[in-house]
């Protein structure tokens, strides 16, 4: 194994200019700190992770808090989780991965334990019972103390109130008005929304309600009568929450699907009543651009930024950890494709 005095002796420089290259503690002139890196790649040189943990106070490590939950759309959370690693590596972290529905209990183990040097917490709700610690508060109970006010962390999601917290997001609310102003602009006056399971409202899950509150403010601007219906996804729910709409609102022309699971049952059941995509009804997505571009009809859609997520969300904590970032909220402006599904209103007789 190679020694950090084995990459000074090849650099030309001493120990503790090698650590100072690593650790960033000492300015180090650009010349030398090339050298110092030129041997630590010829040499594939690690450093010891224990060491440098004790000798920064650091563990170079950062928790992600990704509850995996049956009526979340997993690949999505996973897409957001690959990139806060790889993006994490390059900043020279690596990732502990918290899939348990903890909440509160997983920020205090990590936060009082050092096993992380910072957070990111993802599926984030309206009031989050997690963001009172994150402000070094005590419990909603009140029966257990809070954590170091000092732990960085990074929220992917927007709550209720972000004051305090940095946060990273699509900005769904805008998201919502964009699709329902689409369909608006095409003659549509009858628009369903298929929803997400009825669990992550029931959460107040903040995407979720975002979106919500951004179609109808849209259909109120609009002049579109919107109906909201939650589904489990899946082609038996489906089928019963389509039954359901057309009952309620036979005219309806339009959809806006916000649940990938239920895209390509919605398809299937259209086309088994004999109703054209989009001749007769339009469908449009939030969802990620690889569902939007594979369904069996492609779908105009607003893509899941999952990648510049987890990215930004990295280089926010990664600043935070090294002072050079305070708190603020990021929503990433939605981009409407239009594609195959969407068209005109069908003319009425």
């Amino acid at each position: 194994m190679v020694t950090l005095a084995e990459v000074a002796q090849h650099a030309g420089v001493s120990a503790s200019t090698v650590s100072y290259v690593l650790s960033g503690k000492r300015s180090i002139s650009m010349n030398t700190r090339q050298r110092v890196e030129e041997s630590i790649r010829e040499l594939g040189y690690h450093p010891n992770a224990g060491a440098r943990a004790l000798a920064s106070s650091r563990s170079n490590i950062i928790a992600l808090m990704i509850p995996l939950r049956t009526d979340m759309y997993v690949p999505v959370m996973m897409e957001i989780a690959i990139a806060v690693a790889t993006t994490a590596r390059a900043h020279g972290y690596d990732v502990l991965l918290l899939t348990g529905e903890e909440g509160p209990d997983a920020v205090r183990r990590v936060a009082g334990s050092g096993l992380a040097d910072g957070m990111i917490l993802m599926d984030v709700e309206l009031e989050d019972e997690r963001l009172p610690l994150l402000r070094g508060g005590a419990a909603p109970d009140g029966a257990r103390p809070g954590v170091p006010a000092d732990q960085p962390a990074v929220l992917i999601g927007l709550p209720a109130d972000t004051s305090g917290l940095t946060c990273v997001d699509l900005d769904f609310r805008a998201t919502g008005a964009l699709c329902v102003e689409h369909l608006a602009k095409l003659g549509h006056r009858d628009v369903a929304v298929i929803g997400e399971a009825p669990a992550v409202y029931e959460r107040h899950t903040g995407f979720a309600e975002r979106t919500l509150d951004g179609l109808r403010s849209g259909a109120r601007e609009s002049g579109v009568r919107l109906l909201h219906r939650p589904c489990e996804g899946g082609y038996d729910a489906m089928a019963l929450t389509l039954a359901r709409i057309l009952d309620e609102r036979p005219d309806t022309t339009g959809f806006v699907v916000q649940n990938e699971s239920a895209v390509e049952p919605l398809l299937a059941l259209l086309r088994q009543q004999g109703r054209a995509v989009p001749e007769d009804v339009s469908v449009v997505a939030v969802c990620p651009e690889q569902v939007a571009v594979q369904a069996s009809v492609r779908l105009t859609s607003v893509a899941i930024p999952a990648q510049e997520m987890g990215r930004y969300a990295v280089e926010h904590l990664v600043a935070k950890l090294d002072g050079r970032d305070g708190d603020e909220v990021v929503l990433l402006a939605p981009e409407l494709t239009v594609r195959a599904s969407s068209g005109p209103a069908p003319s009425r007789a």
